[in-house]
């Protein structure tokens, strides 16, 4: 008999089919809580206190400074053709407090190249941008 179920009672080896709500309840009343606040706060507004600001001018060079790379692994600097330790040093001839260069290179371009301006640049202190339209015919 000790195989048998007691009346009302499952056996030991039954799962337990009951779900405790009391969990579940406990999160969705936070929930709604925390959803009347914030309609209250977004119907009404909220006022912060923002500190007064003066209006700044960006400071950019009238004509960047564009450095392409053919296919061949060419270096143009402003449509004239340069040597990859010229790059840095013609940059920051044209702006010494920031200088700046735009890559843009051919889609048939090594990428060996690329890295080596890359590196070069960075070492010297020159921000390089790239440009995300590549060359599809060979800068002459």
């Amino acid at each position: 008999m000790s195989f048998m179920k007691r009346r009302g009672r499952p056996a030991e080896d039954e799962p337990l089919a009951e779900i405790n709500v009391t969990p579940f309840v406990d999160v969705v009343l936070v929930l709604l809580i925390i959803f009347m606040i914030t309609a209250a706060v977004v119907e009404f507004g909220m006022r912060v206190g923002v500190p007064p600001t003066t209006t700044a001018t960006a400071t950019r060079p009238s004509k960047p400074n564009v450095v392409q790379i053919a296919s061949t692994g060419r270096l143009f600097y402003d449509g004239r053709e340069v040597n990859i330790y010229a790059i840095p040093e013609q940059a920051k001839s044209s702006n010494s407090t920031a200088p700046e260069i735009y890559l843009q290179i051919h889609k048939l371009a090594s990428y060996e190249i690329v890295a080596q301006v890359l590196a070069e640049c960075r070492a010297q202190g020159v921000e390089v941008n790239l440009v995300s339209r590549p060359l599809t015919r060979n800068p002459s």
